[in-house]
């Protein structure tokens, strides 16, 4: 959950999440609806499918216990590298180097390392490097509290911008801030170019505010969510069979919803349909009672919970 999250979003998904699974066998014997569900809200789905996935593999495969070596680790859905020695060094002591963005920011700054990141060749050297400063002596004790560190000095201190040098305990070592430039590091050359992607999106909703959801096909934007029916633009949520009526639909507020690398203006056309609608579409109904356990992308919970909230019309 802390993959790309910060500590103070995931503390109340953490807590929902393991009173509801609280070990590896529930994990692994909940459906993807309920992992999505206990997950919606957070963003980067992939995480809570490959989680639920490692959590299978884990029970089947080893019995129920994680592995406490990195090398096996990395064999499981989801966990990469970095995560599997995070995992083995913070739990089992295990004497392996981490390089997520945090410590990958303080390594390089406090050796200059200005190497490429872009570049294969200097990211192996500076997986070498991180091996090279590990804890020699005392493992058990040592490895789990050197992890800690280095990534809460680059959550809390050395910062993308305006790092705090002054709070730091390695700034008398640090060469970035020797030579006053300390957000000049990490380098990277090749950044991903953010894109933009408009949808339309149809909201259904009956008179007792049952709302029509289709699952979201894999792959792509929300994935294995639940959503209310997506076009590509106007014209074709118009050509929607039985779709909608014009003199009974609302357009929403244009939303700009920021993805990881993507920005995604979503279009709403709200129409108030009849009781007993049943719309020739991919999808189905669900209450106000059933929609809040599914996954949902957050805009769609946000607006569903809107809708609820507000005082029922007199005819509805």
């Amino acid at each position: 959950m802390l993959q790309q999250t910060q500590v103070a979003t995931v503390r109340a998904y953490f807590a929902r999440f393991v009173a509801e699974l609280p070990t590896v066998a529930a994990l692994a014997a909940a459906s993807e609806d309920q992992v999505l569900g206990l997950w919606s809200g957070l963003g980067y789905y992939s995480r809570a499918r490959n989680l639920h996935r490692c959590a299978k593999e884990v029970v089947s495969r080893h019995g129920g216990r994680f592995p406490e070596r990195a090398e096996l680790l990395q064999t499981l859905p989801g966990i990469g590298r970095s995560t599997a020695a995070a995992i083995t060094s913070l739990c089992f002591g295990e004497r392996v180097a981490i390089l997520d963005a945090n410590v990958r920011r303080v390594l390089t700054r406090v050796l200059g390392f200005d190497g490429d990141l872009a570049s294969a060749r200097s990211e192996r050297e500076l997986w070498s490097l991180a091996e090279s400063l590990l804890p020699s002596e005392g493992q058990s004790p040592a490895m789990p509290r050197y992890t800690q560190g280095m990534m809460d000095l680059g959550a809390t201190v050395c910062l993308p911008k305006a790092p705090a040098c002054e709070q730091c305990p390695v700034a008398a070592d640090c060469r970035a801030r020797a030579v006053g430039a300390p957000e000049r590091y990490p380098v990277r050359s090749r950044k991903l170019r953010r894109t933009a992607l408009s949808q339309w999106l149809l909201w259904l909703q009956r008179p007792d505010g049952a709302a029509w959801l289709e699952r979201r096909p894999a792959p792509g934007v929300w994935a294995g969510l639940y959503s209310f029916p997506a076009f590509p633009d106007r014209q074709a949520l118009e050509r929607a069979p039985g779709a909608w009526l014009p003199e009974r639909a609302d357009d929403l507020p244009v939303v700009k919803h920021v993805l990881t690398h993507k920005d995604l203006y979503l279009h709403v056309v709200r129409h108030r349909a009849a009781a007993d609608a049943a719309p020739p579409m991919a999808g189905q109904w669900f209450t106000a009672a059933q929609w809040p356990g599914l996954g949902l992308p957050a805009p769609v919970r946000q607006w569903l919970t809107q809708a609820c909230s507000q005082p029922k019309d007199v005819d509805g």
